[in-house]
């Protein structure tokens, strides 16, 4: 499915699609990145009692500011209330190569989130999204469904083969389930 344009307006749609589609295709992890925890807390509101396994990642604490962690307290509760699992670390294909990028102007990590950005940015969300879960053991190298998004909310939702950042490109995008068409 793709949808007209992009952003937190396709946020229900894309995460009804995601569960849907990993309770018909018994997938049981949904990775999901959420900043403050609001797309991440209606995830794992939708996968409560669906034996789906759902990761929130969220922000590294400062990634805006120093020693603010953007993840709502309200919206931590409930997604650990409703069974979610949330994932904060440093991001693949940001953090060292956005300080190399800072002071040389370029990184390698900054080509291959170009790269995935053609798609769309949620694509390129996805990808590191699992990638930090599974660097993290929180999923298995197995078929994952993973959701991201444009800013905010979300409007991408994709089937991957998941692995560890070490072994970034053996991950691989099997289907897309929905992203934008205009970004």
């Amino acid at each position: 499915m793709y949808f007209d344009g992009k952003g937190p307006i396709y946020t229900n749609e894309t995460l009804e699609i995601a569960i849907n589609t990993a309770m018909a295709r018994e997938i049981k992890h949904i990775v999901v990145a959420s900043t403050t925890g609001e797309t991440g807390a209606s995830l794992s509101k939708l996968a409560k009692g669906k034996n789906i396994k759902v990761i929130v990642v969220t922000h590294n604490t400062g990634f805006k500011t120093e020693n603010i962690q953007e993840l709502d307290n309200k919206m931590k509760k409930e997604i650990e209330e409703n069974g979610g699992i949330i994932l904060t670390c440093p991001m693949v294909l940001r953090s060292l190569g956005a300080a190399i990028k800072n002071t040389t102007g370029f990184s390698h990590q900054q080509i291959v989130a170009d790269t995935l950005r053609m798609f769309c940015q949620g694509m390129k969300v996805c990808v590191e999204i699992v990638a930090m879960a599974a660097d993290s053991g929180f999923i298995p190298f197995e078929k994952v469904i993973a959701v991201g998004g444009t800013a905010k909310g979300a409007d991408t939702a994709v089937i991957i083969k998941a692995n560890s950042s070490n072994k970034f490109f053996d991950i691989k995008v099997c289907e897309i389930l929905v992203k934008p068409s205009k970004f």
